[in-house]
């Protein structure tokens, strides 16, 4: 393990973080919430926003797919994630809702103005909240080319994160 370079929660506490913060509209799936809090660790990102009905850390579900990195990533929770949007709109984040929409921007086309980036993922069955889609600033979209135009929502989170991540790492 020692030649993976893996930080310890010590040392990933001090680490700057990447100025990404995901949003879990109402997430049911308590495996979901977990496997989010281990891509968050992954790639160092500022914080989880949970929100609604999400689940809370600690909890045995939770914890049985992240790892531990509950321990590590900073989280909050937010009784609506319409509280969230406003907290994080106080900080200059950009809010994007990951969800099919009309007018919405396939990821791999979005162009990025901002470097603190939120992205809202919402609940298994019915997406993000209307409400909160209203206020966001724009809707991204996984180009998909099966039949099935559904993800998961921690796969879909570890796709968007990724293209997210190369994006503002990029950026000067």
């Amino acid at each position: 393990m020692s030649e993976l370079n893996r930080k310890t929660p010590d040392e990933f506490k001090k680490t700057e973080k990447v100025p990404i913060v995901i949003v879990l509209d109402n997430v049911r799936s308590m495996n979901n919430v977990g496997s989010v809090f281990r891509t968050a660790d992954a790639f160092l990102l500022q914080a989880i926003y949970l929100c609604g009905v999400t689940a809370t850390p600690p909890h045995r579900e939770i914890q049985k797919t992240a790892l531990g990195a509950t321990e590590t990533v900073t989280w909050k929770h937010f009784s609506t994630t319409i509280d969230a949007i406003n907290d994080l709109r106080k900080d200059g984040f950009t809010i994007y809702a990951v969800e099919q929409a009309e007018r919405s921007t396939m990821l791999d086309d979005l162009k990025l103005d901002s470097k603190k980036i939120a992205l809202i993922f919402g609940n298994e069955v019915n997406g993000v909240d209307q409400e909160a889609l209203n206020i966001c600033d724009a809707c991204i979209e996984i180009p998909q080319h099966g039949t099935k135009h559904s993800i998961n929502l921690a796969v879909s989170v570890g796709i968007v994160v990724w293209e997210m991540f190369q994006k503002v790492r990029m950026r000067p």
